[in-house]
């Protein structure tokens, strides 16, 4: 490509050369890969599936992740954002899903569809509900997504949590090492080198894992070189006690899809997204989580960690992402590719998404301080993320009835959404506050003035 222009890339649409693309795609699927597949893995072992379902599952995950953040990428119809949205399996989910599991995993597909097809209604109305989540709410929103993320990112680097080798010095060792050259490269580097820098992080992590000895391929071998998605592997069944949970997580995935756009168009094109995209990204990810119940996979909705990537690399090019998207989908026909990606030890992705999950904050501070803190909105801020994050963490909800626990105990999104809305239509803003004192300082002197005149002094 002759006519190439090495800042293509932080551009939306520009043409970029495959093997620059290609690359950067691997970052976005790299960062994703433990999301995706960890929710499968939690589920299916609750619901007692056994290994050669949970491969199933696995496969028709990365091919309807691939699928869908092509979506996302290249709008069709009214669906997708047009913007660099990575969709996978949420661990959002993991809480309300174990509930959910009780009932069976027929069960936890049907509640999965049906909370799919009632996000995709939700997106209908996006642009007349957007007056409730002003930059005050939506980057409260986007904070805790990153907060949330955080504490997720250091258990990866130390191991995973639960595993038998949760905290060792090779862990430790690995994973800071990836943080370092993720650091490193991206600070230290120029031009495409410190684009790439997670991916050399990776990499490099990869290296030393083999050094200790903690690569595992003996699943490689066994994995079919191809193999085709499988459609309905399960019927559904419908339990109430497991939708409602999940169509309430459902508003909240809404809210936080909402958020990831928002925070893309921040971080990486420097502007506020519009209605059309913020509506086609929670379509796209509300249809997305109903096809992936068809396919037997949990809810499928846009990656939060790769919004970080987007936030620190600035890259927004839709091809580049698209070219990960592709990639996705070849694993859906190829079980061996998802077996190697699978082998990668925790601590190596650990390391490369420390840096991008707090750049999720980052990006959401920088959506909250485009109002004044003073006053009214401080107190939405610090309420939401403090009582959000508090409720969700400390057990003070334990003795509180089930569905009070399942809103605002299992995540720190969903407490810091609700509280931040409720504080923003309950709070009167500041502004109308200073009428109001402008308005009892006019009353009083008028009320003197009387007085005065009463007793006829001039």
């Amino acid at each position: 490509m002759k006519n190439y222009n090495e800042n293509a890339i932080y551009e939306l649409n520009a043409p970029v050369p495959l093997k620059k693309a290609f690359p950067i795609g691997m970052q976005h699927v790299l960062t994703m890969f433990v999301n995706n597949i960890t929710p499968i893995l939690v589920i299916g072992a609750l619901c007692n599936l056994t290994a050669g379902e949970k491969s199933v599952i696995l496969q028709n995950a990365m091919f309807i992740a691939g699928i869908f953040t092509l979506i996302q990428c290249y709008k069709v119809w009214r669906f997708g954002a047009n913007l660099p949205i990575v969709m996978g399996t949420s661990a959002g989910f993991i809480a309300t899903l174990t509930a959910a599991s009780a009932y069976g995993y027929k069960a936890v597909l049907g509640a999965c569809f049906i909370g799919g097809l009632f996000e995709v209604l939700e997106g209908f109305f996006v642009k007349p509900l957007k007056k409730f989540f002003p930059p005050v709410v939506t980057g409260t929103v986007i904070m805790a997504i990153g907060l949330s993320l955080m504490p997720t990112g250091v258990k990866w680097l130390a191991g995973g949590a639960g595993t038998e080798n949760y905290g060792s010095w090779q862990n430790l060792l690995v994973g800071f090492t990836v943080l370092m050259v993720v650091i490193l490269t991206k600070q230290f580097t120029k031009g495409f080198t410190s684009i790439i820098s997670i991916l050399i992080g990776i990499i490099v992590g990869i290296v030393m894992a083999g050094c200790f000895g903690m690569l595992d391929f003996s699943g490689v071998g066994e994995a079919a070189w191809i193999g085709l998605p499988h459609f309905m592997p399960y019927s559904f069944e419908f339990h109430k006690g497991a939708i409602i949970p999940l169509l309430i997580m459902f508003i909240v995935t809404a809210v936080e899809t909402i958020g990831d756009a928002s925070a893309i168009a921040m971080g990486g094109l420097k502007r506020e997204a519009t209605d059309a995209e913020l509506s086609g990204a929670v379509l796209a990810d509300g249809l997305g989580s109903a096809v992936a119940a068809l396919f037997g996979v949990l809810p499928n909705t846009s990656m939060s960690q790769n919004v970080g990537l987007v936030c620190m690399t600035k890259v927004v090019n839709r091809f580049c992402c698209a070219c990960g998207a592709v990639f996705l989908i070849a694993c859906g026909f190829c079980p061996k590719l998802g077996a190697v990606l699978s082998a990668l030890p925790n601590c190596v992705l650990g390391g490369a998404t420390v840096l991008p999950f707090s750049m999720i904050v980052i990006s959401g501070m920088q959506m909250v301080f485009k109002e004044k803190m003073s006053g009214r909105n401080g107190v939405i801020v610090a309420l939401a993320l403090g009582l959000g994050t508090g409720l969700s963490s400390s057990g003070a909800l334990a003795e509180t009835p089930e569905l009070v626990q399942l809103i605002f105990s299992q995540s720190g999104i969903v407490a810091a959404f609700i509280i931040a809305t409720v504080l923003n239509l309950v709070l009167p803003k500041d502004e109308e506050k200073t009428e109001t004192v402008s308005q009892t300082k006019e009353e009083k002197h008028m009320e003197k003035k009387k007085v005065v005149a009463a007793h006829g002094v001039s």
